[in-house]
């Protein structure tokens, strides 16, 4: 997603964050996600220039526009880890994923755990 939300305000990664969130959403909905949300008539000023962009396109549901992303999900999800891991651990996956364990490893279930044991022993023969 760092490629996708590179040139946003932080309002309209906000906006983002949450169509991402949601999967779509109307310009009601959208303020109501947002901290100390604008005026509505801002949040549709900020959609649309979203839109103009290139990050979120709309549909008509009856009166009302509900937006979408124009990225998928999954795409904008692997780009956000690229420059995570790029930007925070210079390029080192291990590191992420240490830090992640850290951050995570003593609130992890021992199924959520065993699941990362049988991914990492996949990633080891996908690599042979």
């Amino acid at each position: 997603m760092a490629e996708q939300t590179a040139g946003l305000s932080r309002r309209e990664r906000q906006i983002m964050d949450l169509l991402y969130q949601r999967g779509k959403a109307s310009v009601a909905e959208v303020l109501d996600g947002l901290p100390d949300p604008p005026s509505y008539s801002a949040v549709r000023a900020l959609l649309k220039t979203l839109e103009d962009k290139g990050h979120a396109t709309h549909e008509e549901d009856g009166r009302a526009y509900v937006y979408k992303p124009t990225v998928a999900r999954d795409q904008a999800r692997r780009s956000a880890m690229r420059h995570v891991v790029k930007t925070f651990f210079g390029g080192s996956a291990d590191q992420a994923v240490a830090a992640l364990l850290d951050l995570q490893g003593s609130n992890m279930s021992p199924d959520t755990l065993d699941r990362l044991a049988k991914l990492v022993e996949s990633a080891k023969q996908d690599g042979r």
